[in-house]
């Protein structure tokens, strides 16, 4: 039975991704931060594992939980988009910039040499949960600075990890989730939680179509760094 760890899994994208994957039989692992969540989590048959990526105490303690295990597919879909209103003319307020930044790129810096080593024995797949808004080459307006730069930083992350993990035979990937209708992304989005997971779920399955090192989105196309 194939075991996949979800990072952020209390609501929305990493919600549903620990949702389809234990309704494909999957031993699934998923974080939480509240006590709430952790229930709906457990109801749904998932081992449940406490954890605030800005924590390094319980960064260090999810390691140790899950010393053990072989791990086919790692989600690190942790995340925060911070102030809408950040432009180029009018940079964030510095606890802005310090939430963000440590929560979408300090923390899967992180996560990932503490992974590694569960991923290398089951040759598994390490998924970042990007955007599009992170692609230098597709930017096209400054609206969301602050997100928009610390996806980038994540994709460069991403892009590391597979420089470094690819010879252990650790598959590592960025994802875009498309514009979908979470609490992040709004009602009037164009795509639902389950059609975005289970096109980025069917990206992560396929190594042949979709290598290691690439930017894809949700239909499986190729995105520009």
């Amino acid at each position: 039975m194939p075991t996949a760890l979800v990072l952020g899994a209390s609501r929305g994208l990493g919600l549903e991704f620990a949702r389809q994957y234990l309704a494909e039989g999957w031993t699934v692992y998923a974080t939480h931060r509240s006590e709430p969540d952790r229930v709906r989590l457990r109801d749904l048959g998932a081992h449940t594992l406490k954890l605030d990526v800005l924590d390094a105490d319980d960064l260090a303690g999810l390691a140790w939980q899950l010393e053990s295990e072989r791990l086919d597919v790692v989600v690190i879909n942790a995340g925060v988009y911070g102030p809408r209103s950040s432009h180029l003319q009018q940079p964030p307020a510095t606890e802005d910039f310090d939430l963000v930044m440590r929560t979408n790129v300090l923390a899967p810096m992180r996560l990932v040499p503490r992974l590694a080593p569960m991923l290398g024995p089951a040759r598994g797949t390490l998924a970042f949960v990007s955007s599009r808004m992170g692609s230098i080459s597709a930017a096209g307006a400054s609206h969301g600075m602050l997100y928009r730069v610390s996806k980038a930083a994540e994709n460069m992350v991403a892009k590391l990890a597979h420089v470094e993990l690819s010879p252990l035979g650790v598959r590592v990937l960025a994802l875009h989730p498309g514009w979908v209708r979470t609490d992040m992304g709004g009602p009037n989005a164009e795509v639902d939680v389950p059609a975005s997971i289970a096109g980025m779920r069917r990206v992560i399955a396929d190594a042949t179509a979709y290598p290691a090192g690439g930017f894809y989105d949700y239909r499986g196309q190729s995105l520009a760094w």
